[in-house]
């Protein structure tokens, strides 16, 4: 329990019931001094100050205040000043909340060091979780005068990780204390230790004759057939990274839970090509994106799910989840690892929605500012492998939704059409989905659907 001081004018001559002017407290303190009021039937009142003069009385004069010590936890709630330290000169910077689900991070690199002028919000630190990069931002403007954490530690929200000067001058001192510090060299440290080591005594009596050795025998030498192993020095060893970890254990923990199978099918891709080059100029000019060929599968996806429902469904334990809204994982891929974005209400969305939609989540990604709440859910996910070059894969689900539809590069090839064989741009599309909920012949019927709106876009118009 703490005590407080605090004050506010007085209003009225009345307190709990009691005149000011028959309070006669003991003041030794003289004009323009303050006195601290610990006189009974104050407990509850809130805090006043006053100015008493040497050997006079309380009157109930409003100018006057009174400063009275009360308990603080009956009307007053601590409060704590975040980044604050005891020196009104030192802020701290601290991890910042990481999200519901993130415990913790690994402190991946600090972006300034001591002795280094940061600005107010500037990104200090980068802390690595299993799903994003969060950025430690400086309290205050200042100079970096003591980094307290260290790289590739496991930090949690609120732990302290550097100290900031505002006024710069507690870094200055520090910088010159270190570089007035005497340091010994290597040579100097050994000689030490060498000194502080007791020389060991000799030998009382002489040590014993050697005796003669046996000529050793020469190792065989190494077969031509054993294998020859690289030197060590040619190898790198690096730790994962927290969110390659997490990437690494979703998915073997997917092949551990789902019964997946994958079936393909081939798409025509040339009505939906002659639509974006027809399109494409005017598409751009009225909604200021470029059409891809991701909306058009995101939307042939859309109304394959919606044909067959139990694509977009979840098992969660001896039930069936089916969900009347979709929303569309798209995976991309990072210099840091995976990341899954989610277009939510993708049924509500036109082609330009749900393009601008894709642009600014892979722009997020990539640059590292996407947050935990636009990866969180998703119903169903898009890998586009084409991007890459990929010909043919098998994609993994991505728990815990039940399927997976995997786009891949489109390639010209002969085909039949119309009895005759033409060069067609064609696209390999692979359906990764769990067998323990969806039958193959709801797997077919959805690739089938996605073919057939590819293929012949006009069918979203009509609904057909």
């Amino acid at each position: 329990m703490f005590l407080g001081i605090v004050r506010r004018k007085i209003t009225s001559a009345q307190v709990i019931g009691q005149s000011l002017s028959k309070i006669r407290p003991r003041c030794y303190v003289t004009a323009q001094k303050e006195a601290i009021l610990a006189c009974r039937g104050f407990e509850h009142v809130q805090s006043s100050s006053f100015h008493c003069f040497s050997g006079g009385y309380l009157g109930a004069n409003p100018k006057r205040e009174v400063t009275q010590l009360i308990r603080t936890e009956s009307f007053i709630q601590q409060r704590i000043r975040s980044f604050s330290s005891e020196s009104g000169d030192l802020v701290d910077a601290v991890v910042p909340f990481m999200g519901e689900s993130i415990t913790d991070g690994t402190l991946a690199k600090f972006l300034k060091q001591p002795g280094e002028r940061v600005e107010a919000d500037e990104p200090i630190a980068q802390i690595e979780t299993d799903k994003v990069t969060i950025d430690v931002a400086s309290p205050e403007s200042g100079v970096i005068q003591q980094l307290i954490a260290k790289e590739g530690e496991t930090v949690e929200p609120g732990t302290k990780i550097a100290v900031i000067s505002k006024s710069g001058e507690a870094a200055t001192q520090a910088a010159s204390a270190e570089k007035a510090a005497p340091h010994s060299s290597p040579a100097e440290k050994k000689e030490t230790s060498e000194k502080q080591i007791p020389k060991a005594e000799p030998p009382s009596q002489p040590p014993p004759q050697p005796t003669a050795k046996k000529p050793s025998t020469p190792s065989p030498k190494h077969m031509a057939s054993e294998p020859q192993l690289p030197p060590k020095d040619r190898e790198r060893r690096i730790p994962m990274t927290r969110l390659r970890k997490r990437v690494a254990n979703r998915l073997k923990d997917s092949q551990n839970t789902f019964a997946m199978l994958t079936t393909f099918n081939e798409i025509d891709m040339t009505n939906l090509m002659k639509l974006r080059s027809d399109y494409k100029d005017a598409f751009v000019e009225k909604h200021g994106v470029k059409l891809g060929f991701m909306s058009g599968f995101v939307k042939a996806a859309i109304s394959a799910l919606q044909y067959q429902p139990v694509v977009n469904a979840v098992i969660d334990g001896d039930d069936i989840i089916y969900r009347d809204y979709i929303d569309i994982s798209i995976a991309v891929g990072t210099p840091k690892g995976l990341v899954v974005p989610v277009v939510r209400n993708a049924e509500r969305m036109n082609f330009a929605e749900i393009e601008k939609e894709i642009n600014s989540l892979a722009k997020k990604a990539s640059d590292g500012s996407i947050s935990i709440d636009e990866m969180a859910g998703g119903t169903f996910t898009i890998s586009n492998g084409g991007v890459y070059g990929s010909l043919l894969s098998t994609p993994i689900i991505n728990p815990p939704q039940s399927a997976i539809l995997g786009m891949h590069s489109i390639v010209n090839r002969p085909m039949v059409v119309g009895g005759n064989v033409v060069s067609r741009p064609m696209m390999y599309i692979a359906l990764t989905y769990d067998h323990r909920l969806i039958d193959g012949r709801e797997a077919v019927f959805f690739l089938r659907r996605i073919k057939d709106v590819v293929e012949d876009p006009r069918r979203l118009l009509l609904d057909v």
